[in-house]
């Protein structure tokens, strides 16, 4: 009796130990610390083996840190509990690629055949059976599902796997169609040039990697041996691929264990780890981000297009000056591709650089040799009409209208842009009927055809335009603040300062200004 009233002060500390720990790792997971928190949940796991809450928070922060080993062993937890989630399987099968234990593959590669993943199952059969039975493995394959999704994964790993059978003329004829639909799949094109390498084929293999691109270069001149077909090849391509696909917010967890899995299987991936950086670069993880873009050498041939994820990580990260001079960097160098140096521009807009956003806009317009589209004249008469030059603005933005008569986005511009100056109001009003017919529900067009309505006198009309655009985008200053000057002039005048009032919320600088004198004395008398 005694030694326990001893121990009980060491147990009762223990617990209290153990509720810091967990309440710190809560801390860090809501302050997007990854490591940290992982680091945290990993020694409450450690004395709390049995409890799936805490394996659960560890399983996806550790993820989300890189903590593969805190993964796995959060991940078993869970599953000897029965509360995991269906993506454990994805993540223990890459375990078991990893340490070559085809029977382990396989176990939990039949797994995925009952979730909504099922269409890998096939995929990564085939891959593992390759190299022992190359025929089968193909056969594997030889059925298109019915589902559109999983029919175009099978049939690119279909192709890729006939290659890697040997059959290089079946493969090459079965790509030919996919990459016709799909010219820029840059995962296709290096798969097929990697085995193709890998079997001493680097004529064949230089054919799916021609261009002028910086990255299509760049790995012309570091495929060497290429690589071998297997297991390992087969289903880190098809993780870090499916991961790169998964466009939605609430797939990004998924799309991080993936790329992180992919990676468990082959650390030298670089394409898995740029994927990986941008799902964690959406997910707010900035710092990981940052880390996994640094594991990618200068000397990589996707060196260049880590450097364009990490301009788009930063600007997601709120780095703004950084994702500048980055920006700046790329745009910059002896030969710039065009989307680099209209990425440059797009940010001197954001930085209200407008005349220098125009400049970069026109060498945009040059690189072209004459075949500029129209969005980069919106851009640059844009952004010279931002920076008050509507003379020089006023004849790029009709060369955009011209060159794409039917898009809104351009039409609305210009009539916008033509209504505030009180110029040709009647072909202005017509240019944004035309917008609105075009894109019905767009908030935006709905407020400039409003406008255009109250300036020419018919405010009637106008207002519940107005509405309609409010209602869509109640959080923009400048709808607001047209429906006030509507309201005011329609007698309204209580109404028309609650929206003055609601536009004052998000305006700046000049227009707060505006906007809190018109709050405070209406608009003077109309003419």
């Amino acid at each position: 009796m005694g030694a326990l009233v001893v121990a009980t002060p060491a147990i009762a500390n223990e617990r209290s130990d153990d509720l810091t720990d967990y309440v710190r790792a809560r801390a860090a997971e809501a302050d997007g610390a990854a490591m940290v928190a992982a680091e945290r949940y990993g020694d409450v796991l450690a004395v709390s083996p049995d409890d799936p809450l805490v394996a659960t928070r560890a399983y996806r922060e550790a993820l989300t840190a890189g903590d593969m080993k805190l993964a796995i062993r959060a991940a078993m937890i869970l599953r000897r509990s029965g509360a995991a989630p269906p993506d454990t399987s994805l993540l223990m099968l890459a375990d078991a690629i990893a340490h070559r234990d085809r029977k382990a593959a396989a176990r939990y590669s039949a797994e995925l055949e009952k979730g909504p993943l099922g269409f890998l199952r096939p995929i990564v059969t085939a891959w593992m059976t390759v190299e022992r039975e190359p025929d089968r493995a193909v056969k594997l394959l030889s059925k298109d599902p019915d589902d559109a999704l999983a029919r175009r994964y099978i049939a690119e790993h279909r192709a890729l796997l006939l290659i890697a059978a040997g059959k290089h003329a079946g493969g090459i004829e079965a790509l030919k169609p996919l990459l016709a639909s799909e010219p820029n799949n840059l995962d296709l094109r290096l798969n097929a040039a990697q085995l193709l390498a890998g079997e001493g084929h680097d004529d064949l293999a230089l054919q799916f990697l021609g261009g002028a691109d910086p990255t299509l270069v760049a790995l012309r001149a570091a495929l060497g041996k290429g690589e071998q077909p297997g297991g390992a090849f087969g289903v880190s391509r098809i993780y870090a691929e499916l991961a790169s696909s998964l466009g939605s917010d609430r797939l990004i967890p998924l799309a991080t264990l993936l790329a992180r899995s992919a990676l468990l299987i082959d650390p030298g991936y670089d394409r898995a780890r740029l994927t990986l950086a941008n799902a964690l670069s959406r997910e707010g993880a900035d710092s990981a981000a940052e880390r996994a873009l640094a594991e990618i050498p200068e000397d990589s041939p996707l060196a260049y297009m880590a450097k364009v994820e990490r301009r788009a990580a930063l600007v997601r990260a709120g780095a703004n000056a950084e994702a500048l001079a980055l920006a700046s960097a790329l745009a910059m160098r002896d030969d710039p591709s065009i989307d680099d140096v209209r990425a440059y521009g797009d940010l001197l807009v954001d930085a209200k650089r407008y005349r220098e956003a125009a400049d970069v806009y026109g060498r945009a317009i040059d690189m072209t040799n004459g075949h500029a589209g129209w969005a980069l004249y919106l851009q640059r008469g844009g952004a010279l009409e931002q920076a008050g030059d509507w003379q020089a603005a006023q004849p790029l933005l009709e060369k955009a209208v011209a060159l794409a008569p039917n898009e809104p986005v351009a039409l609305n511009y210009l009539g916008f842009a033509r209504v505030e100056r009180g110029e040709d109001l009647a072909r202005s009003q017509a240019m944004l009927e035309k917008a609105l017919q075009l894109k019905p529900d767009d908030p935006a067009i709905t407020d400039s055809l409003g406008w255009a309505y109250y300036k020419s006198g018919n405010v009637a009309r106008a207002v519940p335009m107005l509405e309609s655009a409010a209602q869509g985008e109640p959080a923009d200053a400048t709808i607001n603040e047209h429906l006030g000057d509507a309201y005011w002039r329609s007698g309204r005048k209580y109404e028309a300062r609650y929206a003055w009032q609601a536009a004052a919320i998000y305006a700046e600088d000049a227009q707060a200004d505006r906007l809190r004198a018109k709050i405070a004395g209406g608009l003077p008398q109309a003419d």
